[in-house]
């Protein structure tokens, strides 16, 4: 085993991480931060955001509506006091990566160009054509070179956290290279791990998302808060996922059904008219275009390929100007990965899982309840997002909130500290035998399950259970499913006994980790009995504020199993109301 220190480590390289870790430099220079992630960080998952992030720029836009917009838009389970934090400090934090380096499109005058974005009011996406998450990442990457006090542990997994005297004091990791482990001794770690989309089989998730953070912190006794709520996008191809950026409908794409029916205008987004007017009707909030999907398919009017259901995407009135000047990376897309050109043909689109609104419970300025313990980004839940995410926050959520948590994370670490103690690399060196044991095991039970059979199984339970729709039923039959897995999970034993870059094992160990969310989801959805933004009960289909205008807790129990509790929302100055958007 190795082992080295840090004051300040961040588990995680994407945009929240490196921006966590650029503030901990600039609030303590002299301090050592770390960061640490399984692929170089210019592979996090960040790189692939493509319609832009939020803040408010030009004249006719407020900070309020900003605010009006997020908490609506979430359905009102919102925490207020964050919200208000986050639009205030969000035209600061753009700009400050703007003077970094990040080539934001521009106006013909010069100004930042900001395009719409589903559920807001006004025009407040800042972008980079469509490569906004791929620009940010790569100044945020080069932005941190410029400091020597900041080390990096690329291509290493971690697998646990080292917990000693009621406080977080480093991780137990894997370097994916050689499978040596690691022991990582810090005063603070900041988990900046991303979402867990891949619990679910349609998903625009890397494979790297498999809610590592989250999994690593509800093992140490910390909650997960509203778990419950997993955002689908309504625009993912239908086979591999990925996505086709809200931008495309921000810039004029129509969605159609089978007859070329521009569908949305049925159905109640939540605007203030009748009807929808077709000019916006295609950036209402993405769980009620993701539910209007659904009945679409009731109702016989999707088309279906050999990969379930979908609709059509059409960008061809735009045009190849405008597709390839705003929209470039979608035609590159759809060229390499359905062998179509969206300048001459329409693009087949479906839901798929995007982003979990829930993950592990933080304050504003990323403390966790675990003495040392951060976190940031979509791995974290600091409750600006409630029930559903619009469109282009989470980007400015990475900055915003990896700041707060690195800035908080640095003050904590340059206070007094005792040395880690025995406790402290006991637990280390179990770590290190219990993935000794679990690599070399032998089919001692008479049973031999494999990874790839439990994911699946996985897979189809979410999927059917947690879905866009879900029902109690259901959810409690995926309860016990789940805890099935878990289960065979014990009995998992692997082919590949080597050290070197063992996938098989890598996999193993984020499939365990998925289990743990998965039954968080699956848990969480049981106990809310009420329909709100993308949890969607058909057994309650009202929203119920008086029981439910509150955050669940998931505590995993002694028997693995979560524990749901309940935390109120925080309400400043908007009491909940009707979900509207639009002028």
């Amino acid at each position: 085993m190795e082992i080295s220190s840090c004051d300040v480590l961040i588990v995680g390289g994407g945009g929240a991480g490196l921006r966590a870790a650029i503030a901990a430099v600039e609030t303590s220079p002299k301090l050592r931060v770390a960061v640490i992630s399984k692929v170089y960080p210019m592979r996090s998952h960040t790189v692939s955001a493509e319609g832009g992030a939020a803040a408010v720029i030009k004249p006719g836009d407020s900070l309020e509506a900003h605010a009006y917009d997020t908490i609506s838009g979430g359905d009102w389970l919102c925490d207020q006091d964050a919200v208000e934090a986050f639009v205030r400090e969000a035209p600061r934090e753009m700009l400050q990566i703007e003077h970094w380096g990040c080539p934001w499109s521009r106006e013909p005058d010069g100004h930042v160009a900001v395009r719409p974005f589903g559920g807001m009011k006004a025009e407040r996406t800042w972008f980079a054509a469509d490569k906004t998450g791929f620009h940010m990442l790569h100044t945020l990457f080069q932005t941190t070179l410029k400091y020597d006090s900041i080390a990096r542990y690329d291509e290493c997994f971690v697998t646990r956290l080292l917990v000693d005297d009621g406080r977080c004091q480093g991780v137990v990791a894997i370097e994916l290279a050689t499978g040596k482990t690691l022991a990582i001794t810090a005063k603070a770690v900041i988990l900046a791990t991303g979402g867990c989309g891949r619990v679910f089989p349609f998903t625009t998730n890397a494979n790297i998302k498999n809610g590592d953070g989250m999994a690593l912190a509800y093992r140490a006794g910390v909650p997960l808060k509203d778990m419950e709520f997993v955002q689908y996008h309504p625009t993912g191809l239908p086979f591999t996922g990925i996505l086709i950026t809200e931008a495309a409908r921000a810039e004029g794409g129509w969605l159609l059904n089978k007859d070329g029916y521009r569908y949305l205008q049925d159905y109640d987004l939540g605007k203030p008219e009748p009807k929808p007017v077709l000019r916006s009707m295609e950036l209402g909030p993405r769980d009620r275009l993701s539910q209007a999907f659904v009945k679409e398919q009731e109702k016989g009017r999707t088309l279906e390929g050999p990969y379930g259901h979908y609709v059509h995407l059409d960008c061809r009135h735009l045009g190849a100007k405008i597709i390839d000047k705003k929209l470039p990376f979608v035609r590159e897309l759809c060229l390499k990965y359905q062998n179509i050109d969206p300048v001459k043909e329409m693009i087949p689109v479906r839901p798929v899982v995007h982003y979990m609104m829930g993950g592990i419970s933080t304050d504003m300025q990323g403390t966790t309840a675990l003495g040392g313990l951060y976190a940031a980004g979509e791995a974290a839940c600091v409750s600006i997002n409630g029930a559903n995410r619009l469109g282009s926050n989470s980007l400015t959520e990475c900055l915003v909130f990896g700041a707060r948590a690195g800035k908080s994370a640095a003050a904590f670490a340059s206070g007094p500290m005792p040395e880690p103690g025995r406790a402290v690399f006991a637990q280390a060196r179990d770590e290190q035998s219990r993935l000794e044991n679990f690599l070399r095991k032998t089919n001692g039970t008479g049973r031999k399950e494999r990874v790839a059979a439990l994911r699946e199984d996985m897979l189809k339970i979410t999927e059917a259970s947690a879905g866009i729709y879900r029902s109690g039923p259901a959810l409690e039959q995926a309860a016990q499913k789940l805890r099935a897995l878990q289960d065979r999970f014990s009995d998992v034993i692997l082919d590949d006994r080597s050290y070197t870059f063992n996938t098989e094992l890598t996999s193993a160990l984020e499939l365990s980790y998925m289990l743990d969310l998965a039954e968080a989801i699956v848990h969480s959805a049981l106990k809310r009995t009420e329909s709100r933004g993308s949890h969607q009960r058909t057994d309650f289909p009202a929203r119920d504020d008086q029981k439910f205008l509150a955050h669940s807790l998931a505590f995993r129990a002694a028997d693995g199993t979560p524990r749901i509790d309940y935390l109120p929302v925080t309400i400043t100055r908007w009491p909940p109301g009707k979900r509207v958007y639009g002028k």
